[in-house]
């Protein structure tokens, strides 16, 4: 299951990235809001790259941007694989994205915590990593099902419900 997960995961939270980025450019042209530096900023803390101020070097910045995307997809792939499927789960899996964010740049220096931006700010994010989230888990589910249900879905099958009885699936292989 983990290496189904690792390589469907980063074809899902690639295709979500991408998803995310398209999107993200066709705001910037509606609203005129220029290019965040702010994953290019968080790669060179983490990682000891030279800082240097105003226009980072793009690179850099997709380097961020779409490895952490790609990165986090094999955890949204764990939970399809396990059988946490469909947009309830792809709402989990976008909060985690935000908190992923929010730790790596408030952690680093480069970002501020989201209570202090202005609303529309925090709106444009949530909106765009929602994208991200939603499209990453339809991408993730659809690999994972292919497979069949997971344990989870396994488990609830035999009886619906949550019960404090129901035993766990019989270990496989045994």
């Amino acid at each position: 299951m983990i290496r189904r997960a690792l390589w469907q995961g980063l074809v899902a939270g690639t295709a979500g990235g991408v998803v995310m980025t398209l999107g993200e450019k066709i705001e910037q042209v509606v609203t005129g809001r220029p290019d965040s530096h702010v994953p290019a900023r968080v790669l060179q803390r983490l990682t000891g790259l030279p800082e240097r101020p105003g226009t980072q070097p793009l690179p850099v910045n997709w380097a961020m941007h779409f490895g952490q995307a790609a990165l986090l997809g094999v955890l949204r792939s764990v939970m399809a694989q396990s059988g946490l499927r469909g947009p309830v789960a792809s709402a989990k899996f976008t909060v985690v994205r935000l908190t992923n964010d929010q730790i790596l740049e408030n952690a680093t220096g480069v970002g501020a915590p989201p209570t202090t931006w202005p609303r529309t700010e925090l709106a444009v994010d949530v909106l765009h990593k929602a994208v991200y989230g939603f499209v990453t888990g339809a991408v993730a589910d659809a690999l994972a099902a292919r497979n069949g249900p997971g344990p989870g879905e396994r488990h609830a099958a035999r009886r619906p419900g949550r019960h404090a009885d129901a035993g766990p699936l019989p270990r496989q292989g045994r």
